[in-house]
């Protein structure tokens, strides 16, 4: 026994005499949102050079602040590449007392308590600072409170250690997925405005495995900024970039085989440990045949350190391959051009939020005073003209005139003379198959076409949906029961429209949800769809969620909002996942209203663009404008009455739009249907021949 005692004291004896520990002094930390730098002159370090035989081991701080979770801090090296300690942890608990940061503990920070007594591993790895790089000079530990609400804190003192045998760099070398290497050159990405990059991307294509040092498909400059407004309260952070030139310029490529653009996310997805509820999303509506944002799986480096799995997405803009609306310059105040195209949203102010009016109709809950925001997205809000402002919030405010009065089912004089509704029938679907928390109230876009090429409000594209699909414990999101456009909370400030409830008052309305939502739970909606969506990306990120969880060891720790009980493994998340989705589907196979007897045909008023009716109401003539496939079509007329018109046959050429015009002086006022045949489907549309 006593041998055995002397050998630990010999080992210790031992590791104290190789530790070198150096010493800072504290002070106050700002309140109002400004980092501060507490410096260590490190001098005489030996050996100086930091790797895994002798390198940075821990990190000790002790800190008092009545609000740990205002709190973000990270260790700054002499070149000024940092590693984050902590980020927003400890919910409203007090201080960092004797908190020793170390790869080798046993304990993650984001499943400790305050103040922290002990050894946790930190937010990121300590160990990419012992790569090689001399340890000698000025450290730093920057601290930003992020929250001015006069709750002062104080660093009373920290310290830094290197000793033998710390942990050493992660090693990123290849991937089954592209790969986005970005250098800042020492830069930090601020939440605004961009800073200027370099970007590369690597893809060798489907079936090929992409090293870190294979040559890039892209190889240029980004301006590149922090995005989001809840998210950002993650350490995993989401970026919004522009592809950039060297001089600065936007330069409009295709990365990954979307279509060329400039503008585009590199989404984080940190709350959703499946990291597939977003993608899903998008899907899902394009499986409903609307636009939905386009996306590719990466995994990303900056500055050579592993950042983990991130979805590279178009942003949500005008462009002929994206929100196809026509382009409104700042001179095109009047006429025609006035009336289109415009994209607006309901959201918070923050996460990229700007101007916009406030809804002349309150949400049904109100109590507290909340208000339905609406905010311009495109033209954006620098940009946009009185005249536009004007034009677009009195549109908006016709539409919700009508929605909420008397008359507001008519099929004539109501609600669908301003809205198509076959896109809220399914924007409606996409966010109660998914249950979304935030749905209808938050990201929520809504975009208009000029009057001459269709006009009309249409709902989305569908966005931001990390935290629906089963991954929220507030206002209902566990539940796979009930319905998201009945907001449970009250007296949350971010409100539903009251245009779900009222469109649901409409007879009409419920049977197209109903018709819409049988048909696609034949192919689309389906649980066989769902569960080979999900099964086919858990097995795609089977690799690199791996690297993933061990870069944000968050599988089995609860992040804000996850539910209760916390899947501990990625494939529990995955299956977890999955037992919701069906217990929702028959939940609202039981529950949806209204009642289908035409299920088959296909209306043109619920799906995409391309297919369209316009002018409408008409008064000389109206289009019919048609794409898919080669195919001959026949076209009629057929109003209430009965009466029937019959056209000539047309046909469709494969990849390209075609327009039949077809005049309607010698129609009758009133309710038209428009009925077009295929080999193989009917689709239906209706307009209003008037004066």
């Amino acid at each position: 026994m006593k041998r055995f005692l002397l050998c630990i004291v010999f080992v210790t004896m031992i590791v104290n005499i190789n530790a070198q520990t150096y010493y800072g002094a504290g002070g106050q930390i700002p309140d109002d949102g400004t980092p501060i730098s507490f410096a260590i002159n490190v001098s005489n370090l030996n050996p100086g050079i930091l790797d895994t035989i002798h390198g940075l081991a821990m990190v000790t701080v002790n800190l008092i602040h009545p609000y740990d979770s205002d709190l973000q801090f990270s260790l700054v090296d002499p070149n000024g590449d940092r590693v984050m300690l902590t980020y927003a942890n400890g919910w409203d608990g007090d201080n960092y007392m004797n908190t020793h940061f170390t790869d080798t503990a046993s304990i993650y920070i984001l499943q400790g308590n305050p103040p922290f007594t002990g050894y946790f591993r930190p937010q990121e790895i300590m160990g990419n600072m012992n790569d090689g790089r001399n340890g000698n000079g000025i450290w730093n530990l920057s601290i930003l409170d992020m929250y001015a609400f006069a709750d002062q804190g104080t660093l009373i003192n920290w310290s830094i250690t290197f000793g033998n045998d710390p942990s050493g760099p992660f090693v990123f070398e290849s991937s089954n997925l592209p790969i986005v290497l970005i250098n800042t050159e020492g830069q930090d990405i601020p939440d605004e405005s961009k800073i200027q990059v370099g970007m590369k991307i690597i893809d060798n294509g489907p079936g090929n495995r992409n090293y870190v040092t294979d040559t890039p498909v892209y190889d240029d400059y980004a301006g590149i900024e922090i995005r989001g407004s809840s998210s950002q309260m993650f350490p995993k952070k989401s970026y919004g970039f522009e592809t950039w030139d060297m001089m600065g310029n936007e330069q409009k490529v295709s990365l990954l085989g979307m279509p060329e653009e400039t503008d585009w996310i590199l989404n984080a997805n940190y709350t959703d440990k499946t990291l597939i509820r977003n993608t899903m999303a998008y899907q899902t509506f394009a499986n409903l045949d609307n636009y939905a944002t386009r996306c590719k799986y990466v995994e990303m480096t900056i500055n050579d350190m592993y950042k983990g799995i991130y979805i590279l997405t178009e942003k949500i803009k005008r462009d002929s391959s994206r929100v196809n609306v026509a382009k409104l310059k700042p001179d095109q105040n009047s006429g025609d051009e006035l009336t289109g195209g415009y994209i607006f949203k309901i959201d918070k102010a923050t996460g990229g939020g700007g101007d916009g009016w406030v809804s002349d109709f309150p949400p049904p809950n109100h109590n507290n005073g909340q208000t339905i925001y609406f905010q311009y997205e495109v033209p954006k809000s620098t940009d946009i003209t009185s005249a536009q402002q004007n034009y677009v919030q009195n549109y908006v405010r016709t539409f919700e005139n009508v929605l909420s009065g008397p008359d507001f089912d008519d099929p004539q004089f109501g609600f669908r003379q301003f809205a198509v509704e076959g896109t809220f029938i399914d924007y409606m679907i996409v966010n109660e198959v998914s249950k979304n928390v935030d749905g209808y109230r938050l990201s929520t876009f809504i975009h208009k076409q000029r009057e001459s090429l269709g006009g009309k409000l249409r709902m989305g594209p569908v966005w931001d949906y990390d935290i629906a699909w089963h991954n929220s414990n507030y206002c209902g999101g566990p539940d796979f029961t009930g319905w998201a456009y009945q907001f449970p909370c009250a007296d949350d400030f971010w409100q539903i429209p009251f245009w779900w409830d009222r469109m649901l008052e409409d007879d009409q309305f419920a049977n197209n949800l109903k018709c819409r939502w049988l048909e696609k739970r034949e192919t689309v909606l389906n649980n066989v769809w769902f569960d080979q969506y999900i099964d086919s990306v858990a097995n795609l990120l089977q690799e690199s969620q791996q690297r993933n969880f061990q870069v944000w060891p968050i599988l089995g720790v609860y992040v804000w909002p996850n539910p209760e009980p916390i899947p501990p493994t990625y494939d529990a998340e995955i299956a977890s996942l999955k037992d919701w989705m069906h217990s929702r589907l028959e939940w609202i196979d039981n529950n949806i209203p209204g009642t289908c007897n035409n299920v088959g045909i296909v209306d043109l008023n619920k799906i995409q663009p391309l297919y369209a009716i316009y002018p409408n109401p008409a008064i000389d003539f109206i289009n019919i404008e048609l794409a898919g496939k080669a195919d001959v079509i026949k076209i009629d007329c057929i109003n209430q009455l009965g009466l029937s018109i019959s056209l000539n046959d047309y046909s469709i050429s494969s990849g390209e739009n075609t327009i039949v015009q077809m005049n309607t002086e010698q129609l009758m006022n009133g309710i038209w249907m428009a009925r077009i045949k295929t080999d193989k489907n009917t689709f239906q549309g209706k307009f209003v021949k008037v004066k």
